[in-house]
């Protein structure tokens, strides 16, 4: 197999990964000075922060995912390819990848991150990241099954645990999820499932520090939290998942919780290709880099984005692991390479924190930009208006637009589809044979 690459007069710079990082840097490179190639092993850039909305059937896949291709058009010298990277082999400049081998001349790494569940293998085998669109599309058959079963037992206690939703991890993700529960809780599975006893059902968030949106103020995490307890979510803090089978989650504070789904939103770490030596990985499993986001022995090799790790006083663990910072790196990496290429100056990397901000549901959010910070109605606007505005495509931005205010007027979410059903569940094989029976019709 090859890739089937033109031959070209202009330095070859690779980027891997079609995220905010790999796409801004696109967007602001001088494309006549390079022969662009980017690869990824999906044909799609997933706009992440509105996974959570796919995962409770509040969003389509299609409004959230845009065709990598259907960008790349617009760019001349630009040339996309789907392909797995297999490994860096940075002394020969050359990048192994599922379909061929590429050379380079620059080489960007901008892979993001994925979820890091510190080596537990119960965690990795019964728990459910939400990362990836498959992973979001499992997350809502795997609910949607739970509750068909629960629908059909007679074992209380079984049919409980069922019900019952486990969120480990209090930052962005994991409230945002949180929340997003207790509404669908509220609002649509009543009416779905008349005969369930829905007092029954706890949506818990976990959080082993001693608030929720640990990045954010005091003042915006105690906001978060009453928000939330208020909708019926019980918070635990300074507490743990330790173990998980599938059936009862054990915690570290020794109690334990009956489900049969646990979400994982405590942890990530960067996706590092094979070939980055050891001596380049942080503790946080992230690509130790300069502050031009070179990383440090290999000068023409750039890093980006939650991949990245620039550590300094300020950020010992390298910059938050969110999409302005890998916007902004894509940027200044952009003006570093025809810099380089030119033989001038690199410009150091600095990151201009515009704000902050995490929707916990309807009309509830937390925002915080320089010397403003405020809560509420206005600030779930201003979260809901930030988002659709940063979504790629107008298709995309129409379509987000027309959902969110059928959910907002109708109290509804549409979505409640066991498209491809969700098959890694500790029920007995006789229920999820009758489940999977009934929704694959």
């Amino acid at each position: 197999m090859s890739l089937n690459i033109p031959e070209s007069s202009l330095p070859r710079l690779v980027i891997i990964g079609g995220g905010f990082g790999g796409l801004s840097l696109i967007k602001h490179i001088d494309r006549k000075e390079f022969q662009v190639i980017l690869l990824d092993k999906h044909n799609y850039h997933t706009f992440q922060p509105l996974l959570y909305q796919v995962a409770t059937g509040g969003l389509e896949v299609g409004s959230i995912a845009f065709p990598l291709r259907r960008f790349t058009k617009h760019f001349k010298n630009v040339i996309f390819r789907m392909a797995k990277v297999v490994e860096i082999i940075s002394e020969k400049n050359e990048v192994k990848t599922n379909i061929g081998t590429l050379k380079y001349d620059y080489l960007v790494i901008a892979t993001g991150s994925e979820n890091n569940i510190y080596g537990n293998k119960h965690l990795e085998e019964f728990a459910v990241g939400l990362k990836t669109i498959p992973q979001a599309l499992d997350i809502r058959s795997h609910i949607l099954q739970n509750f068909e079963v629960a629908s059909q037992t007679t074992d209380a206690y079984e049919r409980e645990a069922m019900m019952n939703i486990i969120v480990a991890g209090g930052g962005p993700t994991g409230v945002e999820i949180a929340g997003s529960l207790a509404e669908l809780k509220k609002h649509v599975l009543t009416k779905d499932y008349p005969e369930l006893d829905f007092s029954k059902m706890k949506v818990v968030l976990i959080e082993g520090s001693d608030r929720i949106l640990g990045t954010l103020s005091k003042e915006a995490s105690l906001k978060a939290s009453h928000y939330l307890e208020k909708m019926g979510v019980t918070i635990m803090l300074n507490v743990r998942v330790n173990d998980y089978n599938g059936d009862i989650a054990k915690l570290s504070d020794g109690s334990t919780i009956h489900s049969h789904a646990l979400i994982w939103a405590a942890g990530v770490m960067g996706l590092i290709p094979p070939g980055i030596a050891k001596n380049n990985i942080t503790k946080g499993i992230r690509i130790k880099t300069n502050t031009f986001n070179q990383m440090c022995d290999v000068k023409n090799i750039f890093v980006m984005g939650d991949v990245s790790a620039i550590v300094s006083e300020q950020y010992p663990a390298g910059h938050p692991m969110v999409a302005p910072v890998a916007i902004q790196q894509g940027k200044n990496i952009a003006r570093n390479l025809l810099n380089m290429k030119n033989g001038k100056e690199l410009h150091p990397f600095s990151y201009s924190n515009r704000g902050t901000m995490a929707t916990v549901g309807r009309n509830k959010a937390v925002v915080e930009i320089p010397l403003l910070n405020f809560q509420g109605t206005f600030a779930w606007f201003v979260w809901c208006f930030v988002h659709l505005m940063s979504i790629v495509g107008f298709r995309n931005k129409l379509v987000i637009f027309v959902d969110w205010a059928w959910n907002y007027i109708s109290f509804d979410k549409a979505l409640r589809l066991i498209i491809r059903p969700y098959r890694k569940y500790s029920i007995s094989s006789d229920q999820e044979k009758a489940v999977l029976t009934k929704v694959e019709g």
